[in-house]
């Protein structure tokens, strides 16, 4: 899946978690919940939502918009269309095809009739063996009605001969390839699925005598649920007014969670694994300042992904902590670039440097990644606008070598400038004085792993930095990419 160019150049340099997905059951006005848990999970995806509820005297009803959620879930003449005591939602980034009339079909959550009455699927990640599975069902006759790889998982359930709406998802995703965590609906029950890596998150939460399923924990806390556990990978669970059933559909494997939800993904508020995000990207800054020092005057953060990471850089550095670089927090992705000495303006748009702070420093600036370099050229020449006296990048992730194919949206490995550069390469063409990224052993300490990686037997999904997908991308092997050579 592939994203829509986006609005703005900042957020062109930027990966992209493509969805977020909450649903909850045994609740008065489902919607109203469903709708603020996508607006703590805007940050998943911001080009379109939906949600599906279902009520026991309208049947099951949807709204699906292109926008922010505020826009769109808000207003009574939305909302009073969506009655009912359980549903579910989705936030996404538009992956195929162009923002418009026809593109709406590939919002979710997607719905099916079966004959044991409807269901609703919102789907986070990627389907690897997508397009094989699309084109065998076409030939059997389904007609797709979305270009998403989600859709695949409804026909799949309605082929499957098993007895009830669970059972048949089970039998789909078993044919199913890649990364997912899924959050689906029937009239009475509310269904989470994790793929038996765990590649993608998906946590449970108890509010009231209801439940919710979530992507992040920061979206409980916004409806006062209390946080209960973690979906385990590979888990499948069944909520109904009885409470929570845990089913195992897949054969059991190591987890192989995501470490970039760590390092940007996740909201700082959120919690994983037990351990606060914020903490954890602090303790990246402080990894990164063990690993890198630098003769400085300022730790300043690129807002707002790598400031808890500056923040850690200036605690164990002890060079002082300052915010160097200013973010326009009403700059959105929707903004209309009029001219074009306008958009030249690029990055200047979204954020600007504190001159009288920054005038004769040396200058560390603390970012999560760099993908294509275009923005960390930018920011630097507006650093060195200012008056600074040196620029040093420290980046807390490693340098991104490989395109992630388990619903990250992220450019094809030859616009990866670590792709194509060695670092000190990188060095002369971001033009700083010096740039360093965390160590993939100093990323696997600051995230728990006191011993680093294991080389033999991975603890996350590292293939953006590593080369090695725990997943084969099938889909993407057909149409040439090469893997990494065997070491």
């Amino acid at each position: 899946m592939r994203d829509m160019p986006p609005a703005h150049p900042f957020d062109d340099d930027k990966l992209k978690e493509e969805c977020g997905i909450f649903g909850v059951v045994g609740v008065a006005d489902a919607a109203n919940f469903v709708a603020l848990g996508l607006h703590a999970l805007q940050h998943r995806g911001q080009e379109a939502g939906g949600i599906v509820v279902h009520d026991a005297e309208q049947g099951f009803n949807s709204a699906r918009r292109f926008g922010y959620v505020r826009d769109n879930f808000t207003s009574h003449s939305v909302m009073k269309t969506l009655p009912g005591p359980i549903g579910i939602g989705h936030v996404r980034y538009s992956t195929a095809g162009s923002k418009g009339a026809t593109a709406i079909r590939d919002v979710q959550p997607f719905f099916g009739e079966f004959s044991m009455g409807g269901a609703a699927i919102a789907h986070n990640g990627n389907i690897t063996n997508a397009d094989a599975l699309r084109r065998d069902l076409i030939e059997r006759g389904s007609i797709f009605q979305s270009s998403s790889d989600s859709e695949c998982i409804i026909h799949l359930m309605a082929r499957s001969m098993q007895r009830n709406i669970p059972e048949r998802m089970k039998d789909a995703l078993r044919s199913v390839e890649g990364a997912f965590s899924v959050v689906a609906m029937t009239r009475t029950k509310l269904i989470g699925v994790r793929d038996p890596l765990g590649v993608r998150p998906l946590v449970l939460g108890r509010l009231g005598e209801g439940w919710a399923l979530s992507s992040e924990t920061c979206a409980l806390d916004i409806i006062g649920a209390d946080f209960v556990r973690e979906i385990e990978p590979g888990e499948m669970v069944v909520i109904t007014e009885n409470g929570v059933e845990s089913h195992r559909p897949f054969e059991q494997k190591p987890s192989r969670f995501c470490i970039f939800e760590h390092v940007y993904f996740s909201r700082p508020d959120s919690i994983i694994g037990g351990r606060s995000v914020y903490e954890t990207r602090r303790q990246i800054g402080v990894e990164l300042a063990r690993e890198t020092p630098v003769e400085a005057d300022l730790v300043c953060p690129v807002p707002d992904s790598g400031t808890p990471a500056a923040i850690g850089y200036s605690q164990e550095s002890g060079i002082p902590y300052a915010m160097g670089i200013i973010r326009n927090q009403y700059m959105g992705r929707t903004f209309i670039e009029p001219s074009e000495q306008i958009r030249n303006m690029g990055v200047r748009l979204k954020l600007n440097v504190n001159r009288a702070l920054i005038r004769g420093k040396r200058v560390i600036l603390v970012d999560d990644s760099v993908v294509r370099g275009t923005t960390s050229r930018k920011i630097k020449e507006m650093i060195l606008d200012a008056g600074a006296k040196e620029v040093h990048f420290r980046i807390a992730s490693p340098p991104t070598m490989w395109p992630c194919f388990y619903g990250v949206d992220t450019p094809e490995r030859e616009k990866l400038l670590a792709a194509t550069m060695s670092e000190e390469e990188m060095r002369k063409h971001l033009g700083v004085n010096s740039l360093k990224f965390i160590s993939l052993d100093g990323l696997y300490r600051a995230v728990g792993e006191a011993n680093g990686r294991d080389a033999k037997a991975p603890q996350y999904c590292d293939a953006c930095f590593s080369g090695e997908y725990p997943v084969r991308p099938a889909d993407m092997i057909a149409k040439g990419f090469e893997l990494k050579a065997a070491e």
